[in-house]
């Protein structure tokens, strides 16, 4: 083998350096310019999937959107029209917009939180495990739990118990609602629930007040009753649960092992004012000075009134805030998880060189860690807005039905209008096509951050 040198002679044992002038561009012809179908080949599923599940359905909702519910008589801009003047649409989009600034914004500012103190503890795996562990629950399950959660009754819902129990801590609860005096007691009915005697008390003369309607669970405990002595120069008496097992009691009688009814607030008002007050004691007598003879006794409608039952989470006013604060349990994990991991490729000497120039904690936090986040953070804030926009079985499982109006989303009006009582498939798809409109500018923020974050 022999190479030729500058004069043109060959120089025998070397080869030639390098490749051929044009053997990289026939490579590259090879690849790209004689077998494209292989290429094609491979991207077909993919294209044929996508055009199935994607470009098919949105072109065919737009089309059904221009006809009648029957899909036979074109309307052209009707179903649009109807759409923007129905009050159930008119609800979901005011809620959508509410879902939209709430849910991102709270459930990222959790997880910033959360990604930020578990730097700081022993514990933090354990901690965020727990945050993200609702993730894994699907939508469906979390709705379950979280109407059991709201449930109004305090026995049942978790939310009302523990706002029942935080309540009753500082406010005394009725000691018998539901009950009242036997209607042959000698006692009137006020306007605003209370009871008073018709006949005034006299001192030494023991006044006697019969109950009945307490509920089981208000008296089962209470101690037998005791007929009340009297004392010079003292109003007393007694309160009870006029009822005897069997019903061998005699009405208006203090039968033997009928219950006293303890902390009962009585009132001797005389010319429409209170002259003194007292509470009857754990065997149902009770007790009131000289100055209320000639007075009359009034039972307060407090002591009848039914018991603080919490919040009704549910109701109209506070049914989307609530089934927001679920969604936010689900994604605060998710939140967490994505910006922890952008904390950790945070340079620890940009903060350690703020706190050496006089920053203090919050200081780091507001110009250093969140700046330094910024990328991270829009990352979750738009995936989670993407998520919102689309949001629909949270808002069908924990609404009840009373509510399910008031709580109405877009996609949940969509599937109504498609599949519910009045079925019109035209206007469903213009909803799900104004559905599509309000997610595009939001992906293609996140198309141009992506593209962005490319070029550097």
């Amino acid at each position: 083998m022999s190479t030729a040198t500058a004069d043109g002679a060959a120089t025998p044992g070397r080869a030639p350096s390098g490749p051929p002038a044009n053997a990289t561009k026939t490579d590259k012809k090879r690849i790209l310019g004689t077998r494209p179908w292989l290429a094609a080949v491979f991207l077909l599923p993919a294209l044929v999937l996508l055009g199935a599940l994607v470009v098919y359905p949105i072109g065919y909702s737009l089309y059904r959107s221009f006809f009648d519910a029957s899909g036979n008589g074109f309307v052209g801009l009707d179903n649009y029209q109807e759409m923007f003047s129905d009050n159930a649409t008119k609800t979901a989009i005011k809620n959508n917009i509410i879902w939209l600034v709430l849910a991102p914004t709270v459930s990222t500012a959790l997880g910033l939180i959360f990604a930020v103190l578990t730097e700081r503890v022993r514990w933090a795996t354990a901690f965020k495990l727990i945050v993200f562990m609702p993730m894994a629950i699907s939508m469906l399950a979390a709705g379950i739990i979280f109407r059991l959660v709201y449930e109004q009754d305090p026995d049942k819902g978790v939310a009302n118990a523990m706002w029942v129990s935080v309540h009753d801590s500082f406010t005394e609860s009725p000691p018998f609602p539901g009950a009242h005096p036997r209607p042959a007691a000698g006692m009137t009915d006020g306007s605003n629930g209370s009871f008073t005697t018709r006949a005034t008390v006299r001192a030494g003369t023991p006044a006697s007040l019969p109950l009945v309607a307490a509920k089981r669970d208000d008296i089962s405990g209470a101690r037998e009753a005791r007929a009340a002595q009297p004392e010079a120069g003292k109003v007393t008496g007694t309160v009870w649960f006029d009822f005897t097992k069997g019903g061998l009691g005699e009405q208006g009688v203090l039968d033997k092992g009928e219950k006293a009814m303890a902390d009962l607030r009585i009132e001797a008002v005389r010319d429409g004012k209170v002259v003194a007050r007292t509470t009857s004691a754990a065997d149902g007598t009770y007790t009131l000075p000289a100055k209320a003879e000639g007075a009359r006794l009034r039972l307060p409608a407090w002591n009848f009134s039914e018991p603080y039952n919490g919040v009704d989470w549910l109701g109209p006013t506070l049914v989307t805030p609530a089934i927001i604060g679920s969604y936010v349990w689900i994604w605060a994990g998710f939140a967490m998880v994505l910006i922890a991991a952008g904390l950790a490729g945070v340079p620890r000497e940009l903060m350690e060189a703020a706190r050496m120039d006089g920053a203090n904690e919050w200081q780091v936090f507001r110009r250093v860690t969140v700046p330094l986040l910024a990328p991270v953070l829009s990352v979750v804030v738009v995936t989670l807005m993407i998520n919102v926009m689309k949001i629909f079985d949270l808002v069908y499982i924990i609404a009840p039905g009373p509510s399910q109006d008031d709580a109405n989303v877009l996609a949940l009006q969509l599937f109504q209008s498609s599949f519910g009582t009045d079925v019109n498939q035209g206007l469903g798809s213009a909803i799900a096509v104004l559905l599509l409109l309000l997610v595009m500018p939001v992906m293609f923020i996140n198309i141009r951050r992506i593209r962005r974050e490319k070029r550097r």
